[in-house]
């Protein structure tokens, strides 16, 4: 087997230091005897033999007065300005007991999270009706480090009028015993120090983000999916089973001359690989379901796909129940996409009218009668092709397609231009559905009716008899019934189908537990295009030990010709993937991956 010396030999021999290839963030060395605890990420390496080093954001209790000691302490107002009931100012940091004090001298000190009534005065002056801030505000403390911020917090419910939340916070920079002690926190930085202090993760972080942002109900969903540590959990586990296989691969490296191993070089590399391959298949998993929580985060695109006058914008303002696009007897009214956000059963959608699609020897209702044809403009063109362009990038596309009368006749006649260009969309994507507009026409002839629809599903035979609608617009408008111009009943179809859409999808058909690929949902594009790039390592991990075990298929087992410390460092690579989702941890340190060695094998023996 070809194997080579890493630094991991080097690690071993000095084992204080860390190695030249980890990526670590500034460290904090601590005095105290370390603990086990305080190697939260170390997994069984024991922490009586090496220093005390723990992450530059990783805090405990005992060291919690000494690193912030010289951190401002930060003060803003958390509810919204303008005039209420109440406004809540919070305040995070060291200073908050001198800043009480200040306020409310003479008064009792605070109980921690004991909400109490107090009295608020300009710091620095007499207690006098002249310089009273507030008669009867609520004063909450919470002592640090169990805090939303890692810090002492001290939150000030007092009334909503701007002039006393004016006058409160002026008097809050007024106790800074030196400039810029106390200052007003810049936007985010409360979690900013909560993750700094190890309160949230990233991921955390994210969905809060994500929770203050929601619109919808489905959105309000989402966030709170994230609000947890489940993800955090997920990835973290991921990541240590990386460790620990990097950390076999290594051992194999440094002591196959000094050591008997139970498994051989090409068990051992089969082994880790089956586990990276299962790996690899989560993942793959994880990230098609967070492409589908993108949908619910950022909205969904809909495209409404159409000859002139079938009643692309008569929909849309049915859907959106405003006159939102100009409709009108005259074709080609809609030249450019006209797009509306709307809330449809919780799910944000981005709507889009277009411009009307026909082909080129097409005419109109009265050229037709004149046997004149009308010729596509330029404008016109542009038109159509931005409708086409629209409808590729959309993730829904209605293709609305009309009944028109001839004589006494109903008949279906969709122009030949928007049948190829739906059959090719339906061919690309699963979410088409088609309408049958102004069905008012038959009044009320449902033989005739289910008739065009399976003709359309004849044309478009990649589309679901159930994904087509019969609708009217008109009698929308003018009926008051409860499915007037059966406009509810197709949206009803829609909603059904954007929960087809944004579902969670399971790796395997096992008994897993359905909620975990709920939460996958939750996982934001940062998540995935780190997810990608670890399952590009994966995968090139993967190509090497297979290429290895082919290209010595005739030599013996104990001669793979696999790179063990190049296959190594994709698997750390992919681990440090994982790592930076959360923002906590690394790859492995050089204290990580000796704990796997120690555990696993009698070093030095």
């Amino acid at each position: 087997m070809r194997l080579a010396r890493s630094s991991l030999s080097l690690a071993i021999r000095r084992s204080s230091c860390l190695s030249s290839t980890a990526k670590i963030l500034p460290l904090a060395v601590s005095p105290v005897t370390p603990t086990t605890s305080d190697f939260r990420n170390s997994g069984s390496f024991s922490a009586r033999k090496y220093p005390a080093i723990r992450l530059r954001h990783q805090s405990t209790a005992s060291s919690f007065s000494t690193r912030f000691y010289g951190d401002p302490t930060i003060y803003a107002l958390s509810t919204a300005p303008g005039r209420a009931a109440i406004a809540i100012i919070r305040i995070s940091g060291s200073a908050c007991k001198d800043i009480y004090h200040s306020l409310c001298p003479g008064q009792k000190p605070l109980k921690p999270r004991y909400a109490a009534v107090r009295t608020l005065y300009r710091p620095g002056a007499k207690p006098s009706p002249d310089n009273l801030l507030d008669s009867s505000a609520l004063v909450l403390y919470f002592p640090a480090p169990k805090t939303v911020t890692g810090e002492d917090l001290l939150e000030l419910h007092v009334h909503g009028g701007t002039a006393v939340v004016r006058a409160v916070l002026a008097a809050i920079s007024q106790c800074s015993p030196a400039p810029g002690a106390i200052r007003y926190a810049e936007a985010g930085e409360f979690t900013r120090r909560a993750f700094m202090n190890d309160r949230l993760d990233l991921t955390q972080v994210e969905a809060l983000g994500d929770t203050l942002s929601a619109n919808t109900e489905q959105q309000r969903r989402l966030s709170v999916r994230g609000t947890t540590n489940n993800l955090s959990i997920r990835y973290e586990s991921w990541r240590k089973m990386l460790l620990a296989a990097r950390g076999e691969l290594e051992a194999l490296i440094d002591f196959s001359e000094d050591q008997h191993f139970d498994e051989s070089p090409s068990e051992l590399a089969s082994s880790v690989a089956d586990q990276v391959q299962d790996l690899v298949l989560l993942i793959d998993t994880h990230r098609r379901n967070a492409m589908r929580g993108e949908l619910l985060r950022n909205g969904i695109a809909i495209s409404l796909l159409g000859a002139p006058n079938a009643g692309k914008s008569s929909l849309l303002n049915r859907i959106v129940g405003r006159e939102a696009a100009i409709v009108s007897q005259e074709a080609g009214t809609t030249r450019d996409v006209v797009e509306v956000g709307i809330d449809l059963g919780g799910y944000l959608c981005r709507l889009g009218d277009t411009a009307g699609l026909r082909s080129a020897v097409l005419a109109t209702a009265k050229a037709q009668q004149e046997h004149m044809q009308e010729k596509i403009s330029m404008i016109e063109e542009e038109g159509m092709r931005r409708a086409k362009q629209r409808a590729i990038e959309s993730d829904v596309v209605i293709a609305v397609l009309s009944l028109e009368l001839e004589g006494k006749k109903v008949v279906l006649k969709p122009d030949q231009e928007v049948i190829d260009t739906a059959a090719e969309l339906a061919e690309q994507k699963s979410n088409v559905l088609v309408v049958l507009n102004k069905t008012d026409l038959l009044s009320g002839h449902a033989s005739e009716l289910e008739n065009f629809r399976r003709q359309v599903a004849d044309a478009l035979p990649h589309v679901r008899l159930e994904n087509i609608f019969a609708i009217s617009c008109r009698d929308a408008e003018t009926s008051t019934a409860a499915d007037a111009g059966h406009i509810p009943t197709f949206l009803s179809g829609l909603i059904r189908q954007f929960e087809d859409m944004t579902s969670a999808v399971a790796a395997t058909d096992d008994d897993t537990d359905p909620s975990i690929w709920q939460e996958s949902l939750g996982a934001t594009e940062r998540h995935r295009l780190l997810l990608d790039e670890c399952q590009f390592h994966l995968e090139q991990f993967l190509g090497q030990v297979e290429a290895g075990t082919q290209n010595t298929e005739d030599s013996g087992l104990e001669e793979i010709d696999v790179d063990i410390v190049l296959a190594a460092e994709n698997l750390r690579d992919a681990a440090n993937c994982l790592a930076r989702i959360t923002g906590k941890g690394e790859a492995g340190d050089v204290e990580e991956v000796l704990g796997v060695v120690f555990e696993k094998f009698c070093v030095g023996k």
